[in-house]
């Protein structure tokens, strides 16, 4: 989704957010948010039952509808274009990306869309850790990952939050801008770790240190990614909105 078509959706978007859940049944599929979850070196669910979880937790809490499952895209190929925002999470390490691969995914980053890297191991300096910190390297070469400031608006785009928060606690959220706008968010705590459930209901992982208040953190810092990826900056832009409607009236 393209920032332009972003701007022109704007209004209908803000609307819809603010709106109750519909009373209609679910969604069809081409109306969902769909995850793209980028490829891994080897066979990995990509936390998908924490992805169905935050679904769950989105359409109880907010008017977006996100689809349940991921959906496996290559990165080399023009599907990539059709979300806003991409997921990789391996096991072990990414899969690495040959050049038109790599130039498809700058553009879709460079164009709006963004990439949410979260790290299952929770190990910085492990295997995922180091693969993915070289994709990004080879993406863009001049620019490099660096903690998100405590007053980005990606803290506040839904709930209002104040730092990361995932499986275990610990280290910063880090990004990667691409213009004025976040293309890369790296968080490195298992954030989708903290939100899967069984198939019995019951939570599949403990949350450490600070038990279910942390998982609620978490849970809500996941929501913002997502409304960040659909909205990017507009929680910041309104604070121009008096004095844009002030000249209007003029």
């Amino acid at each position: 989704m393209l920032p332009a078509m972003r701007a022109a959706l704007l209004p209908a978007i803000l609307v819809l957010l603010a709106a109750p859940p519909a009373a209609a049944g679910p969604l069809p599929p081409d109306q969902q948010v769909v995850v793209g979850r980028l490829p891994c070196a080897q066979p990995y669910d990509g936390r998908e039952r924490g992805l169905r979880q935050l679904a769950w937790e989105l359409a109880k809490r907010t008017s977006v509808i996100l689809a349940m499952d991921s959906l496996p895209v290559d990165p080399a190929a023009e599907e990539l274009f059709r979300t806003p925002l991409l997921l990789w999470a391996c096991e072990g390490p990414v899969a690495p990306l040959g050049e038109p691969a790599r130039a498809n995914l700058r553009r879709f980053l460079q164009l709006g869309g963004l990439l949410w890297v979260d790290d299952p191991a929770a190990a910085p300096g492990g295997a995922f850790d180091r693969s993915v910190r070289a994709e990004l390297h080879a993406l863009f070469p001049e620019r490099s990952l660096a903690p998100l400031a405590r007053d980005h608006v990606l803290y506040r785009t839904f709930f209002l939050t104040d730092g990361p928060a995932g499986r275990t606690l610990g280290g910063e959220l880090e990004a990667l801008a691409a213009g004025p706008h976040l293309a890369v968010v790296y968080t490195p705590g298992d954030l989708l770790g903290a939100l899967g459930r069984d198939l019995y209901g019951s939570w599949e992982r403990a949350v450490e240190p600070g038990g279910e208040e942390q998982r609620e953190a978490a849970l809500r810092l996941a929501v913002n990614l997502v409304f960040y990826a659909l909205c990017l900056d507009y929680k910041s832009d309104r604070v121009h909105l008096p004095f844009i409607l002030k000249r209007r009236r003029r």
